[in-house]
């Protein structure tokens, strides 16, 4: 181990200022596809924002809010998650029935939360815990079988290499800009990251909005850092929160706090591509702790968010900001309970599907395996009707395989589904969601 660690800490020592100069065409790996194909059927996930910001208890983006930066830095002298357990952490995200966790690596304040050659503003040189948090965690994933992936901020408000963006500040600092020594920062400590923590099967990038290049031309040199991921391991899954169409050299596509087609946050205009899709979304209000932000969204609607995503053939990262003594907070480990209860029912109308083969309607929408079409009615109606182009075999009842009567029109395909008995939903958990099996004819003859 460690023969291996040290190959690793010199391989990501040497890293070439330039990668590569010319654009090349990008071919996913077999293994890259089938890491796709895996994430796309795991729907469900865990993000984790969690830094020396949580001691402030105001959220995230703290350091932006006319904080002064030395001030601010001074705080990591005092951080010492004492209740941290990484296989509690582990142990609840399990139970809730998610199958990966996007761990965040380093924030747009620059602290990392891993041991790093990089940069001495770590949790392990910088704090009195002096642990690397990301390793525990990293670990009691791999032992759980939750897959890791890692969210890696691209903008810093602290290191003066980085040229000053939209959001950027910089307090009684002298400007040092210099984006190829930012650029070697960031790839030393990606190579640190997919080199120390076993598997690693995704890179979840942001900030890339910070430079907006329609007004003030800058070169993230995006490209030519995927290329660089991908020769350290071709098969992890690269994502950038840009807001904007996917680029050459991405492998699953994000949507912010929106479901793909919607953008009511006004963050997830853009046009749906064919890659894997994910949409991010917190349980309350902010991503990182904010002591007065106790407005939780109820295990209901939860869900229910969780079921409108996977009929938009996306997965859900549900967001959880733990504590600054590194426990989660209490409220959030409920939810994540609560959906672990009706996920362990109901888990195969949403583990593996696809988006259904009914467009979303008033009374719910629909997921979709092989033949099956899972119509999840949401608002209680005790009829529902939906146009159809397959041709139906049978129509039951999820909750006990009984028969409904339904009835589909030969000619429109219109089809109407009696919910008034034998298919209802009982109690508890049941009551989230009412899931009826409609059965497509072999072959999906159309009407």
């Amino acid at each position: 181990m460690r023969k291996l660690l040290l190959s690793a800490l010199l391989l990501c020592a040497a890293v070439p200022s330039v990668f590569s100069q010319t654009a090349t065409v990008y071919t996913p790996s077999e293994s890259n596809l089938e890491a796709r194909r895996n994430f796309s059927k795991d729907r469900f996930g865990i993000f984790i924002h969690w830094g020396i910001y949580s001691m402030f208890a105001q959220g995230e983006w703290y350091l932006n809010a006319g904080i002064n930066e030395h001030e601010y830095s001074k705080v990591a002298q005092a951080f010492y998650p004492h209740r941290f357990n990484a296989n509690e952490w582990a142990k609840a995200i399990k139970a809730s029935g998610a199958r990966y966790v996007t761990f965040t690596s380093r924030h747009h304040d620059s602290f990392s939360m891993f041991k790093t050659a990089a940069s001495p503003y770590n949790i392990v040189e910088a704090t009195p815990f002096g642990r690397d948090v990301t390793a525990e965690l990293a670990q009691a994933l791999h032992n759980n079988d939750l897959s890791l992936h890692f969210y890696y901020s691209i903008l810093d408000w602290k290191r003066t290499d980085y040229p000053l963006g939209r959001t950027g500040r910089r307090t009684g600092r002298v400007m040092q800009e210099n984006y190829d020594s930012y650029f070697d920062f960031m790839k030393k400590q990606l190579c640190e990251l997919l080199s120390n923590y076993g598997n690693v099967r995704a890179i979840w990038l942001d900030g890339y909005w910070d430079h907006d290049s329609d007004t003030i031309p800058f070169d993230w040199r995006m490209e030519e850092l995927y290329e660089y991921v991908h020769s350290l391991n071709p098969a992890c899954i690269i994502g950038n929160n840009h807001h904007i169409s996917p680029l050459r050299g991405e492998d699953f596509q994000m949507f912010e706090r929106d479901l793909p087609g919607e953008n009511k946050a006004g963050l997830s205009g853009q046009e749906i591509s064919r890659l894997p899709l994910e949409m991010c979304q917190t349980m309350n209000g902010m991503w990182g702790y904010k002591v007065s932000d106790q407005n939780y969204k109820t295990t209901r609607e939860l869900v229910h968010l969780l079921i409108r995503s996977a009929a938009k053939g996306s997965n859900l990262l549900l967001n959880i900001g733990p504590q600054p003594d590194g426990t989660l907070p209490d409220t959030a480990v409920a939810r994540l309970r609560g959906m672990g209860e009706w996920l362990s029912r109901y888990g195969e109308s949403i583990y593996d599907t696809d988006a259904g083969c009914v467009d979303e309607q008033d009374w719910g929408v629909s997921t979709q395996r092989g033949d099956t079409c899972y119509l999840h009615v949401l608002n209680g109606a005790k009829n529902i009707s939906f146009p159809m182009k397959w041709r139906i075999s049978e129509v039951k009842g999820f909750y006990n395989g009984t028969s409904v009567t339904w009835h589909q029109d030969k000619k429109t395909g219109m089809t109407t589904v009696d919910l008034s008995e034998g298919a209802n939903a009982r109690k508890g958990v049941d009551t989230y969601d009412n899931i009826v099996l409609v059965v497509l004819k072999k072959g999906r003859k159309k009407i």
